[in-house]
């Protein structure tokens, strides 16, 4: 999952990005208001982490103008604003979240993978098609009851595929969501994970529907 890390300061900024990298996330870190706004309008982000203090466009008026315009991707609040008065600001103002600093890392990866379940629909912590179970948070899959190795990519690519069962995803789509901005991508990378994860899942999870991407069924369609 592709998230969006909004925070001007620099050492908290990149030991966030490196944590949740460690976590499986694609992080893009930005460290102003404005940054945020655009990178917002031109990339697919699952989630936005937004610091509230920050220069050139302030936190609570960047989440503002997200849900006027009717963007409904989920906004987890990070800050040092730790009164009632604050909180209630932030989530009445369309933040999903809000977490105070100090934090523990494992409770905003925690938080993060609660808000993108919730947008998804998905009511448990895994994610079951047929004999085949993933866990985000413990970055782990198992098929038939039996573990199965995974690259991160991998897991990655079929975390993304399951929870759009039923949905046709485009090489790009994949690519735009799975890689970050500084991140080197071969023209078949999508390709070879696809093939890594039919030898080890079985040939007919993933579909190709050609001329247009990958696909997933839902369940109940096969």
């Amino acid at each position: 999952m592709r998230l969006l890390l909004v925070e001007d300061d620099a050492m908290l900024g990149d030991g966030v990005r490196a944590g949740l990298t460690q976590e499986g996330f694609t992080v893009d870190w930005v460290q102003d208001g404005a940054a945020a706004q655009l990178a917002i309008r031109t990339e697919p982000y699952a989630l936005t982490i937004l610091d509230l203090g920050l220069p050139k466009l302030a936190g609570l008026d960047l989440l503002k103008q997200l849900r006027h315009a009717g963007n409904t991707m989920p906004v987890l609040i990070l800050t040092a604003r730790d009164t009632v008065v604050d909180r209630v600001l932030g989530l009445d103002s369309g933040a999903d979240d809000y977490l105070i600093k100090p934090f523990d890392l494992d409770e905003l990866a925690a938080r993060i993978r609660a808000l993108l379940r919730r947008n998804t629909g998905r009511a448990t912590p895994q994610i079951r098609h047929g004999d085949i179970v993933l866990d985000p948070a413990a970055h782990a899959v198992t098929a038939s009851g039996m573990p199965v190795e995974l690259s991160t990519r991998e897991f990655a690519v079929l975390q993304t595929l399951l929870e759009s069962a039923g949905r046709v995803l485009s090489r790009e789509q994949l690519e735009q969501q799975l890689y970050g901005w500084n991140e080197e991508v071969e023209s078949n990378t999508i390709e070879v994970h696809i093939h890594h994860l039919r030898k080890k899942l079985g040939s007919d999870l993933i579909r190709t529907v050609r001329g247009v991407g990958y696909m997933v069924d839902k369940p109940h369609e096969h």
